[in-house]
């Protein structure tokens, strides 16, 4: 399988060094007043763009390093930025509902039709929840049915694909268990609501930072699986 990627870094540690440099860069820009202060322009000006940027590599880089922790190698091939390009639409549709959904919560709260009208926690609280418990699934699918579309194209190279056979071939049993029940309630539903908290501006790169967390966490609990012979999570 591994033979059919364009690009494959095995060697010492070459790999993890030049991740380690794309993450640590995006962290240098937040941190340096000067390209912190362009960030937050350029995010205000062009939100969907920035969205689409954010998450096209940061997310890529979860996928990479969780490819990495289960495959023991870096590999990248055309797949890989047809998924990155996923990940970007992913983002901008992040963009949009984070505004939904916050101001929705907040004109809710004001109609006294949701509590805790001027609590920050509350609404931040309230915001997460329905929107994970809302989008969240439709997002995991969508992304989800593109992946496998990209895998069963790309890297297993089969011929005709349909819509039905992209969707015999997920595990839906494994989305719902994992994906649904426990990465949105213990990990999507706490972090989001610590993403609401902060200033808008923030919370999209935030977000999308809360992919590579999860994607690593994905990796580690799928190889321990695989090495017990137990199922592996999708």
């Amino acid at each position: 399988m591994i033979s059919r990627y364009v690009i494959k870094i095995s060697k010492s540690y070459t790999g993890e060094i030049i991740w380690t440099i794309i993450l640590a860069l995006w962290v240098f820009m937040l941190l340096v007043p000067v390209s912190r202060n362009i960030f937050i322009e350029f995010t205000s000006i062009h939100p969907y763009i920035s969205g689409f940027i954010k998450f096209l590599i940061l997310a890529t880089l979860g996928d990479l390093a969780g490819n990495r922790i289960i495959n023991e190698t870096w590999a990248v091939n055309t797949g890989t930025l047809l998924k990155g390009i996923i990940w970007g639409i992913i983002g901008i549709m992040i963009v949009l509902v984070f505004t939904i959904f916050n101001g929705g919560v907040i004109a809710a709260q004001a109609a006294s039709k949701l509590p805790g009208e001027g609590s920050m926690f509350l609404t931040a609280l309230l915001t997460s929840v329905i929107m994970n418990l809302t989008f969240g699934p439709i997002m995991f699918l969508f992304h989800k049915f593109c992946d496998t579309y990209i895998d069963m194209r790309v890297v297993f190279k089969e011929g005709k694909i349909s819509i039905k056979s992209v969707i015999e071939r997920i595990d839906f049993y494994n989305m719902i268990s994992f994906s649904f029940f426990k990465t949105i309630p213990l990990f999507w539903i706490p972090c989001h609501t610590i993403v609401f908290l902060l200033p808008g501006v923030y919370r999209v790169v935030v977000s999308a930072f809360l992919s590579i967390a999860l994607g690593l966490l994905l990796a580690v609990s799928k190889k321990q699986k695989s090495s017990v012979g137990g199922v592996a999570i999708e």
